[in-house]
């Protein structure tokens, strides 16, 4: 007969206690890239403070344009000046950190113009940053990106959903899943992104909730981002949600949220959601400058 095992009821209240927290526990994802003073890739990893980097911006693609990175200050890809970042890709993927690429951004000149062009940009991004092989000057070096993130701010949003499409095709065909994030704006639905948020095949969508008064936080008040978290969790069929931040009053126009009012007003209020998987912060510089996420990541 198999001994009989006792708990203590302390015993109990501690392990429940650790479920409760464990099922809390968030992620916090960085946009670098965008500044040549934010220090490098790999420092960025290296802090511990993220699960997701994404390397911003493929800004020009699609009607036709040859594809072009822009990554401010730190290499210059049109002369091959940032094939040595993979290295430092190398580097995060072994600290368990995705690095994912972010295409469009807000002053980006990109657009999709029919199916074909969707598909010819899917096999771009496949072959010069994923998995493929089929390209001999891949951008970055011969490191293998996590994914794509679908950072869609201007032009007609005719097509994304079919990039989708295309893009998780090719994780059959890796060595890995192509993980595919979304960064619309906080409004419901994103006149970018709408169609393709639909396809249900994003893995994490980080809703930007700055820039927009309507459904940001403001004064105080939590109510207005609360509401269309709820929104946005319950209209998209993806797997996890992000609270977007900017990671210091200069890194956007409004919406600003301290590191006190995020994780006594704001988080609390999101984080019972099934669907909740951290907050994501714009972007590196700022939250070195402001020390943002250290402050807040025992939080998220």
């Amino acid at each position: 007969m198999a001994a009989k095992l006792k708990f203590s009821p302390l015993l109990a209240l501690f392990l429940l206690a650790g479920i409760a927290v464990t099922s809390r526990a968030g992620d916090i994802a960085v946009y670098w890239g965008q500044n040549g003073d934010e220090g490098s890739l790999a420092d960025a990893c290296n802090s511990g403070l993220y699960a997701f980097v994404m390397v911003a911006f493929l800004s020009t693609f699609g009607n036709g344009q040859t594809p072009a990175l822009n990554l401010a200050g730190h290499c210059d890809p049109g002369s091959g000046g940032c094939t040595g970042l993979s290295s430092e890709i190398q580097t995060c993927q072994s600290q368990g950190v995705k690095v994912i690429l972010s295409i469009g951004g807000g002053a980006g000149n990109y657009d999709l113009s029919s199916t074909q062009d969707a598909q010819d940009v899917a096999d771009y991004l496949w072959n010069n940053f994923l998995g493929g092989s089929s390209s001999s000057s891949r951008p970055l070096g011969d490191a293998v990106l996590d994914g794509v993130d679908f950072d869609i701010e201007t032009g007609n949003p005719a097509h994304y959903d079919e990039l989708a499409t295309f893009l998780s095709q090719y994780s059959a065909q890796g060595s890995k899943k192509v993980i595919l994030t979304a960064a619309p704006q906080c409004p419901y639905p994103d006149a970018s992104l709408g169609p393709a948020l639909q396809t249900g095949l994003f893995d994490n969508v980080w809703v930007q909730f700055y820039n927009n008064p309507p459904c940001q936080y403001a004064n105080g008040d939590a109510s207005n981002l609360v509401s269309a978290w709820n929104t946005w969790t319950g209209g998209v069929n993806a797997g996890s949600f992000y609270v977007g931040v900017p990671a210091a009053e200069a890194a956007a126009g409004s919406g600003y949220v301290s590191p006190g009012d995020l994780t006594s007003a704001v988080l609390p209020a999101v984080q019972g959601n099934a669907k909740y998987g951290g907050i994501m912060v714009w972007n590196r510089y700022y939250d070195v400058q402001n020390n943002f996420s250290p402050q807040v990541k025992s939080s998220v």
